[in-house]
């Protein structure tokens, strides 16, 4: 079963990935969109998408807010491609890990680079 919800898992974030790079038209949506991975409930009725953007705080918040009002319309198309019972409810969720990532990047740079 712990399988299967991998897949799942890994199904949906490309999916949901593929639809917003070249589905999704809302100016809103900013060009550097990543879907990182999603975590689908036992049961298939939810679904949290963690996705990354990159740039300013303005952009990151219409982004999210853009691909919230989204959802319904990424949901069914994840229904259409994929061959669930149940397709779950979709909510993106704002991660950050990418951005602090190469933060602490260039801040090992910079230490690197005094010594």
């Amino acid at each position: 079963m712990k399988t299967r919800m991998i897949r799942i898992n890994d199904e949906i974030a490309r999916v949901a990935a593929e639809v917003i790079r070249s589905e999704m038209s809302d100016p809103r949506i900013g060009s550097v969109v990543s879907v990182l991975r999603a975590e689908t409930t036992s049961d298939l009725k939810h679904c949290k998408v963690f996705v990354s953007v990159l740039g300013e705080t303005d952009t990151q918040q219409d982004t999210m807010t853009a691909l919230g009002k989204a959802a319904g319309f990424v949901r069914k198309r994840i229904a259409e491609i994929i061959n669930l019972r149940q397709t779950p409810e979709i909510k993106f969720v704002f991660d950050d890990s990418i951005e602090h990532g190469m933060r602490m990047r260039k801040l090992i740079e910079e230490v690197n680079s005094q010594s």
